[in-house]
C-alpha cells in the first residue's frame, strides 16, 4: 500500500501522487513572528516535520517551503486593524523588522529543540513585495481585482470556485459579515491584496497604487509560485486557516494562473490546554520557551515543571495530526516518562553493542524486526497515523529488554536493533538522537527508567506465576550491581 493522506479539499483520504515521479513540492504556513513560539506552533510544525521525513524515508526529493509572515497579517482577518507585527513593535517600543528578526530566531531555536528540520527555503513576505506587487498586476489586468482609494481588492463574484475548500458559498459570508465592513469593497466577502497605508504606517512600500502593503493572504501564493511553481504537489497549515486564508490562496492563484493551485491540502488540528481551547483571552497560552527544560523562561504556572523538548514532541505524536491534543500537566508527564524509556532503552543497547560477543544477527530477531517494520510503515501510509507507528517504538523497547537480559545476543543483533530505531524513531518520528549528551544527572534518570522497566516485567512474570523468569530477571540485575527490595505495594531498587 501506498501513502495515503486526507485531502481537504477532496474531503477524502486519496493516494498520494506527486506532480512529478520521485519528486514532493510542499508549503507550509509559517509563523507569524510577533511573539514566541508556543504549543500550538509546536503541534502543527512537528506535524509537517514528519510528513516532510517520511517522504524523504520513502525516497522522494522533497524541497520543503516554510515562510515567514513578519508584514501584512493583520489584526482582524476581515482586512481591518493594524499589522500584527506594528501592534507588538508599539507595545515593545522597538522597530517591526527589529521584532521580526528577533522573534524569527525565537522560533528557529525553539523548532531546532524540537528536532524539526530545517526548511529548505524559509521565504519571508518582506523579502517578496515586487513579486506581490506584480500578482496583483496580473489580478487587475484579468478583472479578478478592482483599486479603491489605493487599497486593491478581489473580487469573489469573479471567481466562481470560491468557498471549495471551506464549503462556503458567497451568500453565507455575505450574511455573515461584520456590520462595520469596508465601504471600499463591491462585496463584504472580498478581500484585501494590497492596503493603502496611513502616513504614520511605519511599514509600507510604493506601488502603482500608492504607498500601502500587502494583504496577508498574497503572500503564500506569491512565494509557493517563486519556488515551487504554478501548481505545488502538498501545501500544509492549521485547520484554523482554511478560511479565510488558504481560501483566498486557492483563488488568487488559480485566477492569475489558469491551474489549479494545491494536489493535496493538509490541515492540523487545534491544540486544548486541560480541556480549554488555547488562547491568550483564557489565560492559558502556553509558550515553548515555559514548557521546555533548559529554557531561561520561567515555567508557565499551570505546569509543575519543564519538560525535554523531544517529550513535547512524543506527547504530539501520540495523537493524529487532525485530532485536537490537549496539553495538560499529567499528559506532558507520561510523555517524559516514556520518551525516557525509549532514550533509555537506545543507549544501553548503544553501550552493548560494543562489549556484546559478535555473531550471526538472530533470525528470530531479524523476523521480528521485519514485523515491526511492516506495521511502522503501514500505520504511516495511513494518512499518517503517527500514534500507532509511536507502539511500535514501545515494541522495540520491549524487545531490546529481553535481548538486554540474555547474555548471548550478539553485536549484530544489537546493531540491528539500534538501527531500527535510528530509522523509525530517529530519520521519521525525530524523537531517537544520533548521539545522547552523557551527564550525571541524567545518567541517574535513564538507570531508574530501565530498572523500572525491569521491575514491571517481573511483577508482570510473577502476576503470571512464571517465577522462573521473574528470579531470572531480579538474577540479571543483581549481575549488574542492582538490588531490588519488594515492600508492601511496591518494588525499590538501590545499588550493591
Amino acid at each position: 500500500m501506498g501513502l495515503n493522506l486526507h485531502n481537504s479539499l477532496t474531503r477524502r483520504t486519496d493516494e498520494f501522487k506527486p506532480l512529478k515521479e520521485g519528486q514532493v513540492g510542499i508549503y507550509v504556513c509559517g509563523p507569524t513572528v510577533y511573539g514566541h513560539a508556543h504549543l500550538g506552533h509546536a503541534k502543527s510544525y512537528v506535524s509537517f516535520d514528519v510528513l516532510v521525513r517520511y517522504l524523504r524515508y520513502l525516497g522522494y526529493s522533497v524541497t520543503y517551503i516554510q515562510n515567514i509572515t513578519d508584514v501584512g497579517h493583520l489584526t482582524d482577518d476581515a482586512d481591518a486593524g493594524e499589522d500584527k507585527l506594528v501592534v507588538a513593535a508599539k507595545k515593545e517600543k522597538k522597530h517591526p523588522m527589529a521584532l521580526a528578526e528577533y522573534y524569527t530566531r525565537s522560533y528557529f531555536e525553539d523548532m531546532d529543540k524540537l528536532n524539526c528540520v530545517r526548511p529548505d527555503i524559509s521565504p519571508r513576505a518582506s523579502g517578496h513585495i515586487v513579486e506581490q506587487i506584480e500578482l496583483v498586476k496580473i489580478l487587475l489586468d484579468k478583472g479578478y481585482a478592482y483599486e479603491v482609494n489605493g487599497s486593491v481588492y478581489f473580487d469573489v463574484s469573479k471567481f466562481k470556485d470560491y468557498g471549495k475548500l471551506s464549503g462556503r458559498n458567497i451568500e453565507e459570508m455575505q450574511a455573515g459579515a461584520r456590520v462595520e465592513v469596508s465601504p471600499d469593497k463591491k462585496n463584504p466577502a472580498d478581500f484585501a491584496l494590497w492596503k493603502k497605508a496611513e502616513p504614520n504606517h511605519i511599514m509600507q512600500w510604493p506601488s502603482p497604487w500608492g504607498v500601502g502593503f500587502p494583504g496577508w493572504h498574497l503572500e503564500c501564493s506569491v512565494m509557493s509560485m517563486k519556488y515551487l511553481g504554478k501548481t505545488i504537489d502538498i501545501h500544509g497549515g492549521g485547520m484554523e486557516n482554511k478560511f479565510p486564508h488558504h481560501e483566498c490562496e486557492i483563488a488568487q492563484s488559480e485566477a492569475a494562473n489558469d491551474a489549479q493551485f494545491v494536489r493535496y491540502w493538509l490541515h492540523n488540528n487545534m491544540v486544548t490546554v486541560d480541556g480549554q481551547k488555547m488562547g491568550k483571552s483564557l489565560n492559558n497560552f502556553i509558550t515553548l520557551k515555559q514548557a521546555f527544560a533548559n529554557s531561561p523562561e520561567p515555567k508557565h504556572d499551570k505546569l509543575s515543571r519543564k519538560y525535554d523538548p523531544l517529550a513535547v514532541r512524543q506527547l504530539i505524536l501520540t495523537s493524529h495530526y487532525r485530532s485536537p491534543i490537549d496539553f495538560s500537566d499529567a499528559a506532558l508527564t507520561a510523555a517524559q516518562s516514556g520518551y525516557d524509556k525509549i532514550a533509555g532503552t537506545v543507549i544501553t543497547v548503544r553501550g552493548k553493542e560494543s562489549r556484546a560477543p559478535k555473531g550471526l544477527l538472530d533470525t528470530n530477531v531479524k523476523d521480528e524486526i521485519a514485523r515491526l517494520k511492516a506495521k511502522f510503515e503501514t500505520a504511516m501510509n495511513d494518512d499518517l497515523n503517527t500514534s500507532v507507528a509511536l507502539s511500535v517504538m514501545f515494541d522495540l523497547v520491549r524487545l531490546a529488554a529481553k535481548l538486554l537480559e540474555d547474555s548471548g545476543t550478539t553485536k549484530e543483533t544489537f546493531v540491528a536493533v539500534d538501527s531500527s530505531f535510528k530509522k523509525l524513531g530517529g530519520d521519521v518520528l525525530g524523537i531517537v538522537k544520533d548521539q545522547y549528551e552523557q551527564t550525571s544527572g541524567s545518567d541517574e534518570k535513564i538507570i531508574d527508567s530501565l530498572v523500572k522497566g525491569f521491575i514491571e516485567q517481573r511483577a508482570d512474570a510473577r502476576n503470571r506465576k512464571d517465577f522462573a523468569m521473574a528470579d531470572a530477571i531480579r538474577n540479571k540485575l543483581i549481575d549488574m550491581g542492582i538490588i531490588l527490595e519488594d515492600k508492601p505495594g511496591q518494588t525499590v531498587w538501590r545499588m550493591k
